[in-house]
């Protein structure tokens, strides 16, 4: 297939890439390599893709809307996965505008895109801090999410409110993707694994929020990838059984369907925090500090419908996946 992806200079989108790539999809990578975090790391994820045939680099962003109308019209791509966005809870208190206009005005141009190029189907990145100010555990799909606690969240369920309305207006098949605290090689080094192996490393003390009674649903990135493929794979279709009565927050009459896609298995971030430890051989010095405004205190992701669908769990352990983070994160920065 022709397969669009938005956001291929970032953690998940150059990941995701390289999949798609190797069982012989061709790739149209549209990225505006911003400054949001290292431009370096972004470039050297660009270039790992660039060597590989089939791959077709556009460096525009997601809020020029000719630009976007123009990449849709020359590479008519069958199917679409967004994941480009402004990323980051704690920094949409500082610059709230970035979310507007990359996770909002972008987002709309992709919608656009779609409609008017005939897209066979568009995922895109939800995030699981659109649960908000729930509490309920697991978060479930099904559950209503009309309370979030930073404009990041509040974007991403606008995103998904928009991509609903365009599949009933327009018959566009939509997916939305709620990621849940991914992690791994090449992640981001806005996160929390990157900057407490860069500071455990240089023997400087990491913050820890919430005094470290933080629970989340860490992620692998290889786990992530697989989800989305397999969803990708499979348009949204129309829910038989959805009522207006009582309506599913997680499907509809019109082509729209929601996903968790989360290891299924909350840690402790102390636990996280040991686990680093050992694969670094060295121990943390932690300063502790209160929750974050933004930030909400656990995550644990439902994902009975993502097996049900695409019969897919992400199952990879934490020791798997922090220790493949440090084997890399140690590569890259030639550190013995």
């Amino acid at each position: 297939m022709k397969i669009l992806v938005t956001g291929t200079a970032g953690f998940i989108g150059s990941t995701l890439a390289h999949r798609l790539l190797d069982r012989g999809d061709e790739v149209i990578g549209i990225d505006n390599v911003n400054d949001y975090y290292d431009v370096n790391l972004k470039e050297a994820r660009l270039a790992r893709l660039k060597v590989k045939p089939g791959f077709t680099e556009a460096r525009v962003s997601l809020e020029d809307q000719a630009a976007i109308n123009k990449v849709f019209a020359t590479h008519k791509p069958q199917r679409v996965v967004n994941l480009a966005a402004q990323a980051g809870v704690r920094y949409s208190l500082e610059n709230p505008q970035a979310y507007i206009d990359a996770n909002l005005v972008g987002f709309c141009n992709i919608l656009e895109g779609c409609r008017h190029h005939d897209v066979e189907h568009l995922a895109y990145a939800s995030s699981s801090s659109v649960y908000g100010a729930n509490t309920s555990m697991p978060f479930s799909i099904h559950d209503n999410v009309d309370h979030p606690v930073s404009l990041y969240a509040a974007s991403k369920k606008a995103n998904e409110l928009m991509a609903h309305t365009y599949s009933h207006l327009f018959n566009l098949p939509t997916t939305g993707l709620r990621f849940f605290t991914v992690y791994g090689p090449w992640g981001r080094p806005d996160m929390a694994l990157f900057l407490f192996t860069k500071s455990i490393l240089a023997g400087k003390p990491i913050d820890v929020f919430n005094y470290g009674n933080h629970r989340r649903d860490f992620t692998y990135i290889d786990d992530i990838v697989e989800g989305v493929i397999r969803i990708l794979d499979q348009p949204a279709k129309p829910n038989p059984d959805w009522s207006g009565d009582q309506p599913d927050p997680g499907s509809s009459k019109a082509p729209y369907r929601i996903y968790n896609i989360g290891n299924n298995q909350p840690v402790e971030l102390m636990r996280y925090i040991e686990v680093l430890e050992d694969c670094l051989g060295k121990k943390a010095e932690k300063n502790l500090l209160p929750l974050q405004e933004g930030d909400v205190p656990d995550t644990y992701a439902n994902v009975d419908d993502l097996v049900r669908d695409t019969g897919y769990k992400p199952s990879t352990p934490i020791e798997t996946g922090i220790a493949n983070f440090v084997e890399w994160y140690k590569e890259y920065y030639d550190i013995q």
